[in-house]
């Protein structure tokens, strides 16, 4: 399947608001360009006319303006590779693509190479996300990583030594990407599928243990999905579990509070980085940490 590729010229102020946006209708990927920013969706879903919707909605605001390509899939490496840089968390995780030496200081060497499929850690919400699961010692317990995408979070939880590790995407291309990621890792305790939440505990569950329980779950994908899901993340948690997550902005930290509390989580720490947040919830009884 080809997709299709929409280059933006807008000002820096507006490239993160346009990225929210058009996440809201269905773009999978983003690069951010000197110009504005790249944005890519799967042809059969592109809609012209809810762009341009949402152009108007921001032309009073700011110039923007587009242009669309059609993008096959052999050539998105190209793409990636051409700007594709190593990043750095906390001194202590270093993202790097299969073609970047490895850099001994760091403890934790993530190898991703992406391809239609987002999160490589560039992203503040990404690398929010990685910085906060250092926080815990997870070896030994079991992750959930909702919407996976190249599977950098669940690749992390796995090389902090977990012990089972599950993580699913809707799309095809990111349960591929995020597959050759993990065996690029050599993380043979992460398991991904494609499908949604609801097939966690489905009759054709891949998952040796049924009710699948989890002692922390991640969720970076963005504000609707998570409002509408924590209450199904916080039954799928054990007790002293936690959840982290991300993919909103600041001034959507209220509602996605208010759900997770509203659900019996108590709020752990949060983490804001230009004007993006990612949060940590516990689910009481026991100690984790």
């Amino acid at each position: 399947m080809n997709y299709t590729e929409l280059t933006f010229t807008v000002a820096p102020d507006y490239a993160d608001i346009l990225t929210a946006e058009l996440a809201e209708l269905g773009y999978e990927s983003f690069v951010e360009t000197d110009e504005g920013l790249n944005a890519y969706i799967t042809e059969p879903d592109f809609d012209e006319e809810a762009v341009q919707q949402l152009i108007a909605r921001y032309a009073p605001q700011t110039a923007i303006a587009y242009t669309v390509a059609s993008l096959e899939k052999r050539n998105w490496n190209a793409e990636w590779e051409r700007d594709y840089a190593p990043i750095e968390v906390a001194n202590a995780v270093r993202v790097r693509a299969s073609f970047h030496a490895k850099d001994e200081r760091f403890q934790h060497d993530i190898i991703i190479n992406p391809k239609m499929s987002f999160g490589t850690g560039h992203h503040e919400t990404t690398a929010m996300m990685l910085e906060h699961q250092l926080l815990f010692d997870i070896a030994g317990k079991t992750v959930l990583d909702v919407g996976c995408g190249t599977g950098i979070l669940a690749i992390l939880a796995a090389k902090m030594g977990a012990k089972a590790v599950l993580a699913f995407d809707i799309e095809e291309w990111a349960v591929e990407n995020a597959r050759e990621n993990a065996d690029l890792n050599d993380c043979p305790q992460l398991t991904v599928f494609q499908g949604t939440i609801a097939d966690i505990n489905s009759p054709d569950t891949i998952l040796d243990w049924t009710p699948a329980l989890f002692d922390v779950v991640l969720a970076n994908i963005n504000r609707n999905v998570l409002l509408a899901e924590i209450p199904i993340y916080t039954d799928l948690i054990k007790a002293g579990g936690y959840l982290l997550v991300s993919g909103f902005y600041e001034q959507d930290a209220v509602d996605i509070e208010r759900r997770a509390v509203g659900c019996g989580m108590l709020p752990v720490q949060g983490m804001t980085t230009n004007q993006w947040t990612s949060l940590v919830y516990q689910k009481p009884a026991g100690e984790f940490i």
